[in-house]
Formats: structure tokens, C-alpha cells, sequence
């Protein structure tokens, strides 16, 4: 199983290729590109601060950036696990034709997304100048736990994409689910303007707040708890040797299931 992993990092180039073939084939014709994702996003992120920010009676100048890396993270974990439900059905023509790895089309999807990630991010600094936020060393914490959380989430398509190729109806659970879970985790909402200690006991058991957090609070100057790094080491520990072992007895079966 470890070899096929490494032949598949192995074929980056493919990979980068492959990944850049779907983007270009989605925007074909566009003049913005993936840019139109950017441009939703940021009249988004504007539109929800002032809403949210004027009921909540919260600083905006806390809560923008506090919002603008919550949604583009939140953007990336949904695009990740709602497009890796369909990896490997999508990619069944090459499946059943070439011999490569099939976690190969995995790191395929997660470098298509974390592009158009890279494209997102751009909103981030503009809210910064805009909200005089300062940028300091603890800035660079932010890069192991986003590679945190994307070891996260190939994970868990490493099994979506073998349980969904059997089960078809998967993928519109998937998104259902991914949108409660969205409204219970701190992305609009900041967890010190609410009272109840329910909701805090119910953030506490969020794994997906521990892997946004220890991403999102490098970028505002503070250093992740013990607590959010913990979480999400192990869960990615975890979940790494359940999905390897998944993917080790289903493996065989997905071009038939195909």
C-alpha cells in the first residue's frame, strides 16, 4: 500500500497537469477564470460581515478576517468532500484504461481545489489593509496546520471515493450533512459572542472547528490551543490507518463497481 502511495506522489507532474486540464476545461471561454469564484466569494464574505457583524454587534474589524479565512477555508474542505465523493466515477474512463494509482486522481482533485484555493486567498490581504490587521511570525504557523488539514481531508476521500463508487446516493448525503455542519461550526459566528455553554460544549466535540482553527488563528496573530492541535493530530492519525486499511480490501473492487 506505502509504494503505491509514493508511485502516486511520484507522478506530480501528471498530476499538476491533469489538475490544470480541469480547471482550464471549466472555465473554457471565461474571461475571469476561476476568478469568478474569487469575485462570489468576496461580495460574500462583505455581505455577511455587515449583516452578521450589525446583529451580532461585533467589532468588524475583528470579525472580517475572523469570517474571510473561516469561509475560503470552509470553501476548500466543502469542494474537497463533496468532489472527492466523485473521484474516481469521474475519472472512470482512465480507471478501467491506464495503470496508474488510483490514489493518484485523489492528489489530482485536492491540487485542482487547493489552486483555485490559492486564487481565493487573494481576498485575504485585501481585508487586512482594509481592516489595519497587523502580520507577525506567528502568521507561519498557519502552514503545518493547513498541511494538517489537508492530510484531514485526503483521508476521508480516500474512503468517500471507494464507498461512493458502490453507493451513488452517498454524495447528496454528504452535502447535506456538510451544510449542517456548517451552520454549528464558528465560520459566521465567533464563539466568545455566544453565551450558552451547550454551543461551546458542541464546538469543543467540532473536529472540523479544531482543523479550521489551527489554520485561522496563526493568521490573526494567535497561537492554536494545545487543544485544536491535539484534536486534529489524531484524528488525522486515526483516520489514516482506517483508511488505509479501507482502501486496502476495497481497492480491487472499484473498477468493477465502475
Amino acid at each position: 500500500m506505502s509504494n503505491e502511495l509514493l508511485s502516486a506522489f511520484k507522478k506530480y507532474e501528471l498530476i499538476h497537469i491533469l489538475a490544470w486540464y480541469d480547471i482550464k476545461s471549466r472555465y473554457k471561454r471565461s474571461v475571469l477564470g476561476p476568478f469568478w469564484l474569487t469575485l462570489s466569494m468576496g461580495i460574500m464574505i462583505a455581505t455577511i460581515g455587515v449583516v452578521f457583524g450589525t446583529i451580532l454587534n461585533t467589532d468588524l474589524n475583528k470579525f472580517f478576517p475572523f469570517l474571510t479565512i473561516g469561509i475560503i477555508l470552509w470553501g476548500l474542505i466543502v469542494s474537497l468532500l463533496t468532489e472527492g465523493c466523485n473521484t474516481f466515477i469521474e475519472n472512470e474512463a482512465m480507471i478501467k484504461q491506464l495503470p496508474i494509482p488510483l490514489f493518484t486522481y485523489i492528489l489530482r482533485m485536492t491540487w485542482r481545489n487547493i489552486i483555485i484555493f490559492l486564487h481565493n486567498i487573494i481576498i485575504l490581504p485585501l481585508v487586512f489593509m482594509a481592516v489595519g490587521h497587523p502580520i507577525n511570525l506567528i502568521f507561519l504557523l498557519a502552514i503545518p496546520g493547513f498541511i494538517l488539514l489537508l492530510m484531514n481531508l485526503i483521508w476521508v476521500n480516500l474512503i468517500l471515493g471507494c464507498v461512493c463508487v458502490r453507493y451513488r446516493d452517498i454524495p447528496q448525503i454528504i452535502a447535506s450533512i456538510l451544510q449542517v455542519i456548517f451552520y454549528v461550526t464558528p465560520i459566521m459566528w465567533m464563539p466568545e459572542n455566544i453565551a450558552s455553554q451547550n454551543i461551546h460544549s458542541l464546538v469543543d466535540f467540532n473536529p472540523f472547528y479544531h482543523m479550521i482553527e489551527i489554520v485561522r488563528q496563526p493568521l490573526l496573530g494567535n497561537i492554536p490551543s494545545i487543544y485544536n492541535w491535539l484534536t486534529s493530530l489524531i484524528i488525522n492519525i486515526v483516520g489514516w490507518l482506517v483508511a488505509l486499511r479501507f482502501y486496502t480490501s476495497y481497492k480491487s473492487r472499484i473498477a468493477y463497481w465502475l
